[in-house]
C-alpha cells in the first residue's frame, strides 16, 4: 500500500484531517484528543492563521501566525516562545477548524477568534512568569 503524503491529500480531496500531535499549541489543540482539519491556503496568510508548514528535515508544524514579513512569516505556538521564521515556500495549507468533545469550531468563530487575541495579549506576561518559575525552581 503506498503511502499518500499531506500535500497530495490536500490536491486530491481538498482538505486533510489528522489528530493533534505534541503540546506546543496547547491549550486550545489536546495531544491524543483534537482533531484539525487543513485545507490548501490560498494567497498570503494572514495574522493569527494557524498555518501547517513542513520544515526542510520533514517535520510538519502547526503554529500561529505572530507577523507576516516579505517573503515570510514569523510564527509560535499558543505553548511555546520561541518565534520561527517560515518562508512563504513551506506553507502546506491552513487550519480551516477543529474538532474539540466532539464539535467542530471553525477557524473565523468568535469565540475562538477571541481566545486567539487572549493568548496573543498574554504572551510576555507568560513567558515572564515562565523563566521566574524556572528561576527559582
Amino acid at each position: 500500500m503506498e503511502k499518500i503524503t499531506i500535500q497530495q491529500c490536500l490536491k486530491e480531496q481538498g482538505f486533510y484531517m489528522a489528530g493533534v500531535h505534541g503540546d506546543s499549541m496547547m491549550p486550545m489543540l489536546r495531544q491524543g484528543k483534537d482533531v484539525v482539519k487543513i485545507v490548501p491556503a490560498k494567497g498570503i496568510l494572514k495574522e493569527l492563521d494557524l498555518p501547517l508548514y513542513q520544515r526542510p528535515t520533514g517535520e510538519y508544524v502547526l503554529h500561529r501566525i505572530i507577523a507576516v514579513k516579505d517573503g515570510y512569516y514569523i510564527t509560535c505556538g499558543d505553548n511555546r516562545f520561541l518565534k520561527e521564521k517560515v518562508p512563504f515556500g513551506w506553507i502546506v495549507g491552513v487550519m480551516e477548524s477543529f474538532v474539540q468533545d466532539g464539535m467542530e469550531i471553525m477557524a473565523d468563530d468568535s469565540k475562538y477568534l477571541a481566545y486567539v487575541k487572549k493568548i496573543r495579549r498574554s504572551f510576555w506576561r507568560r513567558r515572564i512568569r515562565r523563566k521566574f518559575r524556572k528561576l527559582f525552581s
